[in-house]
């Protein structure tokens, strides 16, 4: 049997810097991924999927600075996000967070950023090892002297012992499920908690060539429309890439029922003759129809790139909750990235929270100590968490007037300093109060009861 000191299980972002930082301590590392094909990419590579892009701070929670990444990753620099309701939109910015990128963020190519990240974990000692699928894990509390404490056998069937084993394979947690039910009470199964359909959203997108015109009007933008499409954080998306390519997307929650949904007539891309809910490449067509099909042919003037994405120019994944789960440490073993959850479901983003996760579960595991894990990411990306939840639970069942109704807020409040009627500002402000002290609200409930769905004093050891 191979012995190694710590099994990574997963190659992404998470399992990658998770990698990086435990060879960088001294530990010998293994990655271990499945690899799948993408049409844009040459060799065989984790599962990834082009996310939105990366904010100004959360380029401090990475803590990898754009400047260090080959040419080619960074795509756009963004100058702004544009949140678009039924009738009201608003413009942001700033993320009004402190943050030491000069740009309010960056769009960026996911293949090459994993190709990046992978070679930068293999050239601090650790091993990636592709078409290694993980088919179960054994764990042995009571192993002492050179006995592993956990015993991978790979789809080769090859045996691998780890002492400290962090899990990085994403939000349907294929290996994670199952090493989480040995540790919860009988008759209890993380599968079940943590099932897709209850704890995840689906994504969908579509890369598309915009006219020269359109495409200079959303160069340096993140475009998300919201109240246009059924369902608690579902939204399209508009992201820009290169040579006038953009990602045109949505997330949505899974398994939505149109027949529960009240005011079917308010949303702009439901239409009338739907009997369920629309397909993504449906909702897709139709925004597309909807924003630019007055003055564009949408077959010809915005054209699928099909070179680009998964297959065929197109992506279809899934989102991991906003609420994370804690890790078994005592058991040596932490869960990292999109396996943890912690994404936003506002901008659709999880690799900066995935980066931090990994490094510090790698460093610890080199250190020879995961207890302080759980505490660590808390102090890391805790405020970020706490914020996505707050807000993921403050527009529950928000329907399209609220959203405009919010816009519209929003823009009174921020106003240009110019000639806004003194009446319309304090409206707004009202309006603006109710809002903030509704958050502090709920973002206090979420302090006081946790924010996580799993936490570590469940696990039995």
């Amino acid at each position: 049997m191979e012995r190694v000191d710590v099994a990574i299980v997963g190659g992404g972002p998470a399992g990658t810097a998770a990698a990086h930082a435990a060879a960088s301590n001294g530990a010998d590392a293994v990655v271990f991924e499945k690899g799948v094909p993408r049409a844009d990419r040459e060799r065989l590579g984790p599962d990834s999927t082009d996310a939105a892009g990366i904010l100004d701070y959360w380029v401090d929670i990475m803590d990898i600075h754009p400047d260090e990444f080959d040419d080619g990753i960074v795509l756009q620099t963004l100058d702004r996000a544009e949140f678009v309701g039924p009738n009201e939109s608003v413009t942001l910015r700033s993320t009004g967070i402190d943050a030491s990128y000069e740009h309010f963020g960056y769009t960026f190519f996911r293949a090459g950023f994993d190709d990046w990240m992978r070679e930068r974990a293999e050239d601090a000692g650790a091993e990636y090892r592709i078409k290694a699928s993980v088919k179960g894990v054994e764990t042995d509390l009571d192993a002492t002297g050179d006995d592993p404490r956990h015993i991978l056998t790979t789809g080769a069937g090859d045996l691998i012992g780890a002492d400290y084993l962090i899990l990085a394979d994403g939000p349907q947690r294929t290996v994670t499920n199952r090493v989480l039910d040995t540790f919860l009470p009988d008759g209890q199964k993380a599968s079940e908690r943590l099932a897709s359909p209850k704890a995840n959203h689906i994504a969908y997108q579509e890369y598309r060539r915009f006219p020269k015109e359109v495409f200079e009007e959303v160069q340096h933008a993140i475009k998300f429309w919201w109240g246009v499409m059924p369902g608690h954080t579902a939204y399209p998306w508009v992201f820009p890439n290169d040579n006038h390519v953009c990602r045109v997307g949505l997330t949505m929650p899974i398994g939505l029922d149109i027949d529960a949904i009240e005011d079917r007539g308010e949303y702009a891309l439901l239409h009338p003759e739907d009997e369920r809910i629309p397909q993504g490449k449906t909702y897709i067509r139709r925004l597309l129809e909807w924003q630019y099909g007055d003055e564009y042919d949408i077959d010809t003037d915005f054209p699928l790139v099909e070179d680009r994405g998964k297959r065929n120019g197109t992506e279809t994944y899934p989102i991991s909750s906003t609420q994370p789960i804690e890790s078994p440490v005592d058991a040596g073993i932490a869960v990292t990235g999109g396996a943890m959850g912690a994404t936003s479901a506002f901008h659709e983003g999880g690799d900066h929270v995935a980066v931090r996760t990994g490094a510090i579960a790698g460093e610890l595991a080199a250190d020879g100590d995961l207890s302080t894990y759980n505490d660590e990411w808390r102090d890391a990306i805790g405020d970020e968490v706490l914020r996505n939840v707050t807000f993921a639970d403050l527009v529950r069942g928000y329907g399209p007037a609220d959203w405009d109704k919010t816009f519209k807020m929003t823009n009174d409040m921020l106003g240009d300093g110019g000639l806004g009627s003194l009446n319309k500002k304090v409206t707004a402000g009202l309006s603006g109060m109710k809002v903030l002290y509704k958050y502090k609200k709920r973002k206090r409930s979420f302090r006081k009861k946790d924010y996580v769905q799993l936490t570590a004093d469940e696990y039995v050891y």
